[in-house]
């Protein structure tokens, strides 16, 4: 092999961990996301969620339960054999924020729900290989009763 022969086989093994070092980061920082900035102020009934859900006419117990939904979303994103489900289930969420925010709202924040609705969906299918585990500890869970 001469001197300005490159190998590429070292560098993707390393490509490839980058990439899932660097998803793991979009996970983590969108799991803190969904239950500090969005579940939270929900769960705690702060003023700026109680009116917003109060002006929807969905009232409190509409409040809690996106709340309860938005944190079990966030605490799932990080557990390896839920992460693609939970950002399956985040992205259907947004998807339903950004027809509220364009029905209720007139669009003013309907951009927020569609730009978390991108690495959810990028998580969602880079993670669906889980989805095999999944199926198979709930079938395992089912059969001993």
């Amino acid at each position: 092999m001469s001197d300005t022969t490159v190998s590429t086989a070292p560098t993707l093994p390393v490509r490839r961990r980058g990439l899932r070092v660097a998803l793991r980061v979009v996970q983590v920082l969108l799991a803190l996301f969904f239950a500090l900035a969005s579940a939270l102020p929900k769960l705690i009934g702060h003023s700026s969620a109680a009116d917003t859900f109060a002006e929807m006419g969905w009232g409190d117990v509409g409040m809690y339960a996106i709340g309860v939904l938005e944190l079990a979303g966030a605490v799932a994103l990080v557990v390896p054999v839920l992460q693609s489900v939970a950002a399956t289930a985040l992205s259907a969420l947004m998807v339903g924020a950004f027809v509220v925010q364009l029905t209720y709202f007139d669009g003013a924040n309907a951009a927020t729900p569609l730009i978390l609705l991108v690495p959810l969906l990028v998580i969602a299918g880079a993670r669906r290989g889980h989805n095999e585990e999944l199926r198979r500890l709930v079938r395992d869970r089912a059969r001993r009763g």
